[in-house]
C-alpha cells in the first residue's frame, strides 16, 4: 500500500471536499474526498497515521453524490470532522462550528470556578441565578417588592452588578430601569443612593463643596464621595442630561477600581468601598439614540464615555410578563383574564408611544395603580381618569381611551 498523503485538502467550490478526520488512541484516522475522473462522482481515500505521521491507504473507492451524503452522516456520527486546516472555506466553516462549544465550555469553567467576594456580613443571596454578596442594611435600604420579576434576561445585569462593574441602563422612561437596581439591592440589603441630573444638579452637589457653619469653614461631601466611602450604591439617574463637568468627575471613577480627586479639597483621594457600586440611567444614548427628539436636552455621549460602562438596553416587560406582575401584585383578586387584557392594552399604548402617536410612555408602575383602582371602583373608565387620563395631555387621553374601549367593550 502507497503511503499516506498529507493531511490537505482541496481549493475549490464544493462544500463536501476536503479532509475529515478523527483522533485515536495512536494517531489520527481519516477520509479524504476529492472528484473522481467521471462525472458526478467523488473518489474516496480512507487511512489513518501515527504520532509521528506515517501511515497507510488502506480504501480508495469512486462513489456517486448519493452515496457520499450517506458516507458523510455515517461519518459524523463516528466523530469525523472536517479538517481546520484543510482549505480556506473549510478552514473558516470550521471555525464557526467549533466556536460555540469551546466557548460554552469555557464559560461553564469560568462559572464554576468563581469565588464571590464576600462584602459586608461575608453572606450572599440569590437573585435571579446570580449570588450576590449582602450588604450592612440600613435605614438607605430599598423595601423589598415581593411581587418584583426577575426576568431571565436580568441574569447578565446581576452578574455584572455582582462583579462590581459599572451599568448604565437605557430605555424608554417608565421600563424599569431604576426599579430593577434597587430590588437588587433591597434583597441583598445594599444602601442606594439617587442623584438625578435634572438640570438643577450641580457639580457640587455632586462632588462637594464648602460652606460657613457657625463661623466655621466646612467641607461638605456629594453624593458622589458619600456613596463611595460609605459602600453605598449610587445611580445617577438620566445621565444623558449631566453637565460636562459632572462627567468629568465620574470618569476616573469608572475606571476599575477608580478614585475620586477632590481637587477643591486640597486634592484628596476617596477610594472606593469594596461594597461601593456605580449605575447610571439614560433615555436616549447609544442604541436608543434614535429617539434623542422624545426627550428635548438629552446631550450626545461620546463613545470613549460610554466605553467605560456595560451598557443594557431594557425595555418594558413584555405582555405575559406583565400579565405575571399584575397577577402577583393584586392576587388573589387580580385573575388571569383580566391581567391579560390589562397587560394587552398597555402594550398597544407602549407601540403608539413607539410610533410617536402618543406623546407620554406607559408605565408599568401607572398600569399598576390603573389596576387596582379598576378592581376597586369595577370602572375601567373611572378607574382610568386619575390614573391615567389626568397625567397625560387631552390627545394623549383621547387616543389612551380609543385603545381602551378597543379592548374592553363598554358596558351594553
Amino acid at each position: 500500500m502507497d503511503d499516506a498523503p498529507e493531511l490537505t485538502g482541496y481549493d475549490n467550490e464544493d462544500e463536501h471536499l476536503g479532509l475529515y478526520q478523527r483522533a485515536t488512541e495512536t494517531g489520527v484516522e481519516w477520509w479524504r474526498v476529492s472528484v473522481a475522473d467521471r462525472p458526478e462522482t467523488y473518489r474516496l481515500e480512507h487511512g489513518s497515521a501515527d504520532a509521528r505521521g506515517a501511515g497507510t491507504v488502506d480504501i480508495d473507492l469512486v462513489v456517486d453524490e448519493e452515496n457520499l451524503r450517506a458516507k458523510l452522516k455515517k461519518w459524523r456520527r463516528e466523530g469525523f470532522a472536517i479538517d481546520a486546516d484543510d482549505t480556506p472555506n473549510d478552514r473558516a466553516a470550521n471555525a464557526r462550528i467549533s466556536f460555540m462549544p469551546e466557548l460554552q465550555r469555557v464559560a461553564a469553567l469560568m462559572s464554576a470556578a468563581k469565588r464571590r467576594p464576600r462584602e459586608g456580613t461575608g453572606e450572599t443571596v440569590r437573585i435571579a441565578e446570580v449570588e450576590v454578596p449582602c450588604g450592612v442594611g440600613g435605614a438607605l435600604v430599598p423595601p423589598v417588592n415581593p411581587a418584583y420579576l426577575f426576568a431571565a434576561r436580568f441574569n447578565d445585569i446581576v452578574e455584572d452588578i455582582a462583579e462590581n462593574r459599572r451599568v448604565m441602563l437605557i430605555g424608554h422612561t417608565g421600563a424599569g430601569k431604576t426599579s430593577l437596581i434597587e430590588q437588587v439591592a433591597a434583597r441583598s440589603h445594599h444602601g442606594v443612593l439617587r442623584s438625578n441630573m435634572n438640570g438643577q444638579t450641580t457639580v457640587g452637589d455632586f462632588v462637594g463643596f464648602w460652606t460657613v457653619k457657625g463661623g466655621e469653614t466646612l467641607w461638605v461631601d456629594g453624593v458622589l464621595p458619600t456613596a463611595m466611602r460609605e459602600g453605598l450604591w449610587l445611580i445617577v439617574d438620566e445621565i444623558d442630561f449631566a453637565e460636562p463637568s459632572i462627567l468629568a468627575a465620574l470618569t476616573a471613577v469608572l475606571e476599575p477600581h477608580g478614585r475620586l480627586v477632590l481637587k477643591e479639597k486640597g486634592n484628596e483621594i476617596v477610594a472606593p468601598h469594596p461594597s461601593f457600586r456605580l449605575f447610571a440611567t439614560a433615555n436616549a444614548v447609544g442604541a436608543m439614540s434614535q429617539f434623542r427628539h422624545l426627550y428635548q436636552g438629552a446631550n450626545l455621549m461620546n463613545e470613549a464615555f460610554l466605553d467605560r460602562w456595560r451598557v443594557y438596553l431594557l425595555d418594558y416587560l413584555t405582555p405575559a410578563e406583565e400579565a405575571d406582575v399584575l397577577m402577583r401584585t393584586l392576587a388573589p383578586n387580580m385573575t388571569r383574564a383580566l391581567a391579560t387584557t390589562l397587560a394587552a392594552i398597555a402594550a398597544d399604548c407602549r407601540a403608539a408611544f413607539a410610533r410617536e402617536d402618543l406623546s407620554s410612555a406607559f408605565s408599568t408602575r401607572r398600569l399598576l395603580d390603573w389596576a387596582e383602582l379598576r378592581l376597586r371602583t369595577g370602572d375601567p373608565e373611572r378607574a382610568a381618569a386619575p390614573a391615567i387620563y389626568a397625567k397625560v395631555s387631552p390627545e394623549d387621553a383621547a387616543l389612551i381611551r380609543g385603545i381602551v374601549r378597543h379592548r374592553i367593550a363598554p358596558d351594553g
